[in-house]
């Protein structure tokens, strides 16, 4: 695990200059799956979006016990924007790491380079891969792992696997959520971007990310892209095999017929998706089983979204639960999980 980003927790959350909450994807993560570690938002001046949190300056954070600033809010192209620099300063000074996800990374700025190493602070760059990822081996390795796939990129994979870990806690079991993207690494505190390592140690990092473990352990993994994404598959791919999973849930969106921003893509259907998904993982872990089906019912009223799920459920004979929406479906799919 040593091979892992550890993020110092809990947090002071940087709002930037974002005026809605459009731009606060990572900051509606950690507020919604880790609101203990959320201790407070600071924002710009004249900024009007909050996610709720009391407000504090860097000093007042740092008295309290936060022991770094997020980077919350998210800018068009990822970039670390000019008029951030003088918050980011101030909580250097202050005494807090700071930890960002954008692709701008807070190391190329010499201001922050100079002042992070003048009070002994880090910058955590949560994109930036940890060094001496190995190449994968294919070994089988003892515990249980889940990953949650899909059939297109932004449609639920984080949420599920945080869901179901939580189901899983909450059961008396043991699991952890082992994050693979840069806002489930703030929210988990600890995990490896997937999509910035170089594509011969996907595998590698994902066998990683989920070492032996006691049998009965279970690895919730957070899944990333799609296997029929033509943009991402293979990052799809590479965490399929390195992840070695006992248990499959696959995730889709309601509604979505294509690939979203690839119009010329249709999505498979769930048959096809289990189908292909199943056949790949095989190569690792011939015993792999796909539990059922995480649907993302976002927009849908409680009753449209029971409809759609039991619908769902009858056509392809398996468990279908919205973990957004606790209840019998969503059981349903935990137990399927655990069978």
């Amino acid at each position: 695990m040593s091979d892992m980003i550890d993020v110092p927790q809990p947090y002071l959350l940087f709002l930037g200059d974002a005026d809605d909450t459009t731009y606060l994807k990572t900051g509606l993560g950690l507020r919604d799956w880790a609101p203990a570690l959320c201790l407070a938002e600071h924002k710009c001046d004249g900024a009007a979006a909050s996610l709720g949190l009391p407000a504090m300056h860097p000093r007042e954070a740092r008295a309290a016990g936060a022991r770094s600033l997020v980077l919350a809010a998210a800018s068009i192209g990822g970039a670390i924007r000019p008029g951030w620099i003088p918050y980011l300063v101030e909580a250097l000074e202050a005494g807090l790491d700071i930890v960002s996800g954008a692709h701008d990374r807070l190391s190329d700025d010499p201001l922050l380079k100079r002042v992070a190493q003048a009070k002994g602070r880090r910058l955590i760059d949560v994109r930036t891969p940890p060094p001496g990822l190995p190449i994968a081996t294919g070994r089988r390795r003892n515990g249980k792992r889940l990953l949650t796939v899909g059939t297109d990129c932004a449609l639920g994979k984080k949420y599920t696997a945080l869901a179901l870990a939580e189901a899983f806690r909450a059961r008396g079991l043991a699991a952890d959520f082992r994050a693979t993207g840069q806002t489930g690494i703030i929210i988990a505190g600890s995990g490896i971007p997937i999509d910035a390592v170089v594509s011969d140690f996907v595998a590698g990092a994902a066998e990683a990310l989920s070492p032996d473990a006691d049998p009965a352990h279970w690895d919730v993994i957070e899944g990333q892209g799609s296997l029929f994404h033509p943009s991402y598959a293979g990052v799809s791919l590479g965490l399929l095999h390195g992840s070695q999973p006992d248990v499959l849930v696959l995730c889709h969106a309601h509604g979505r017929q294509r690939i979203v921003g690839l119009p010329d893509y249709p999505l498979p259907s769930i048959g096809r998706a289990i189908e292909l998904t199943l056949e790949q993982a095989r190569l690792t872990n011939p015993q792999v089983r796909c539990a059922g089906v995480s649907l993302n019912t976002a927009g849908l009223s409680t009753e449209e979204a029971a409809v759609a799920i039991i619908a769902l459920s009858h056509e392809w004979g398996v468990a279908v639960a919205d973990p957004m929406r606790p209840g019998a479906a969503f059981d349903q799919l935990v137990e399927a999980c655990l069978a």
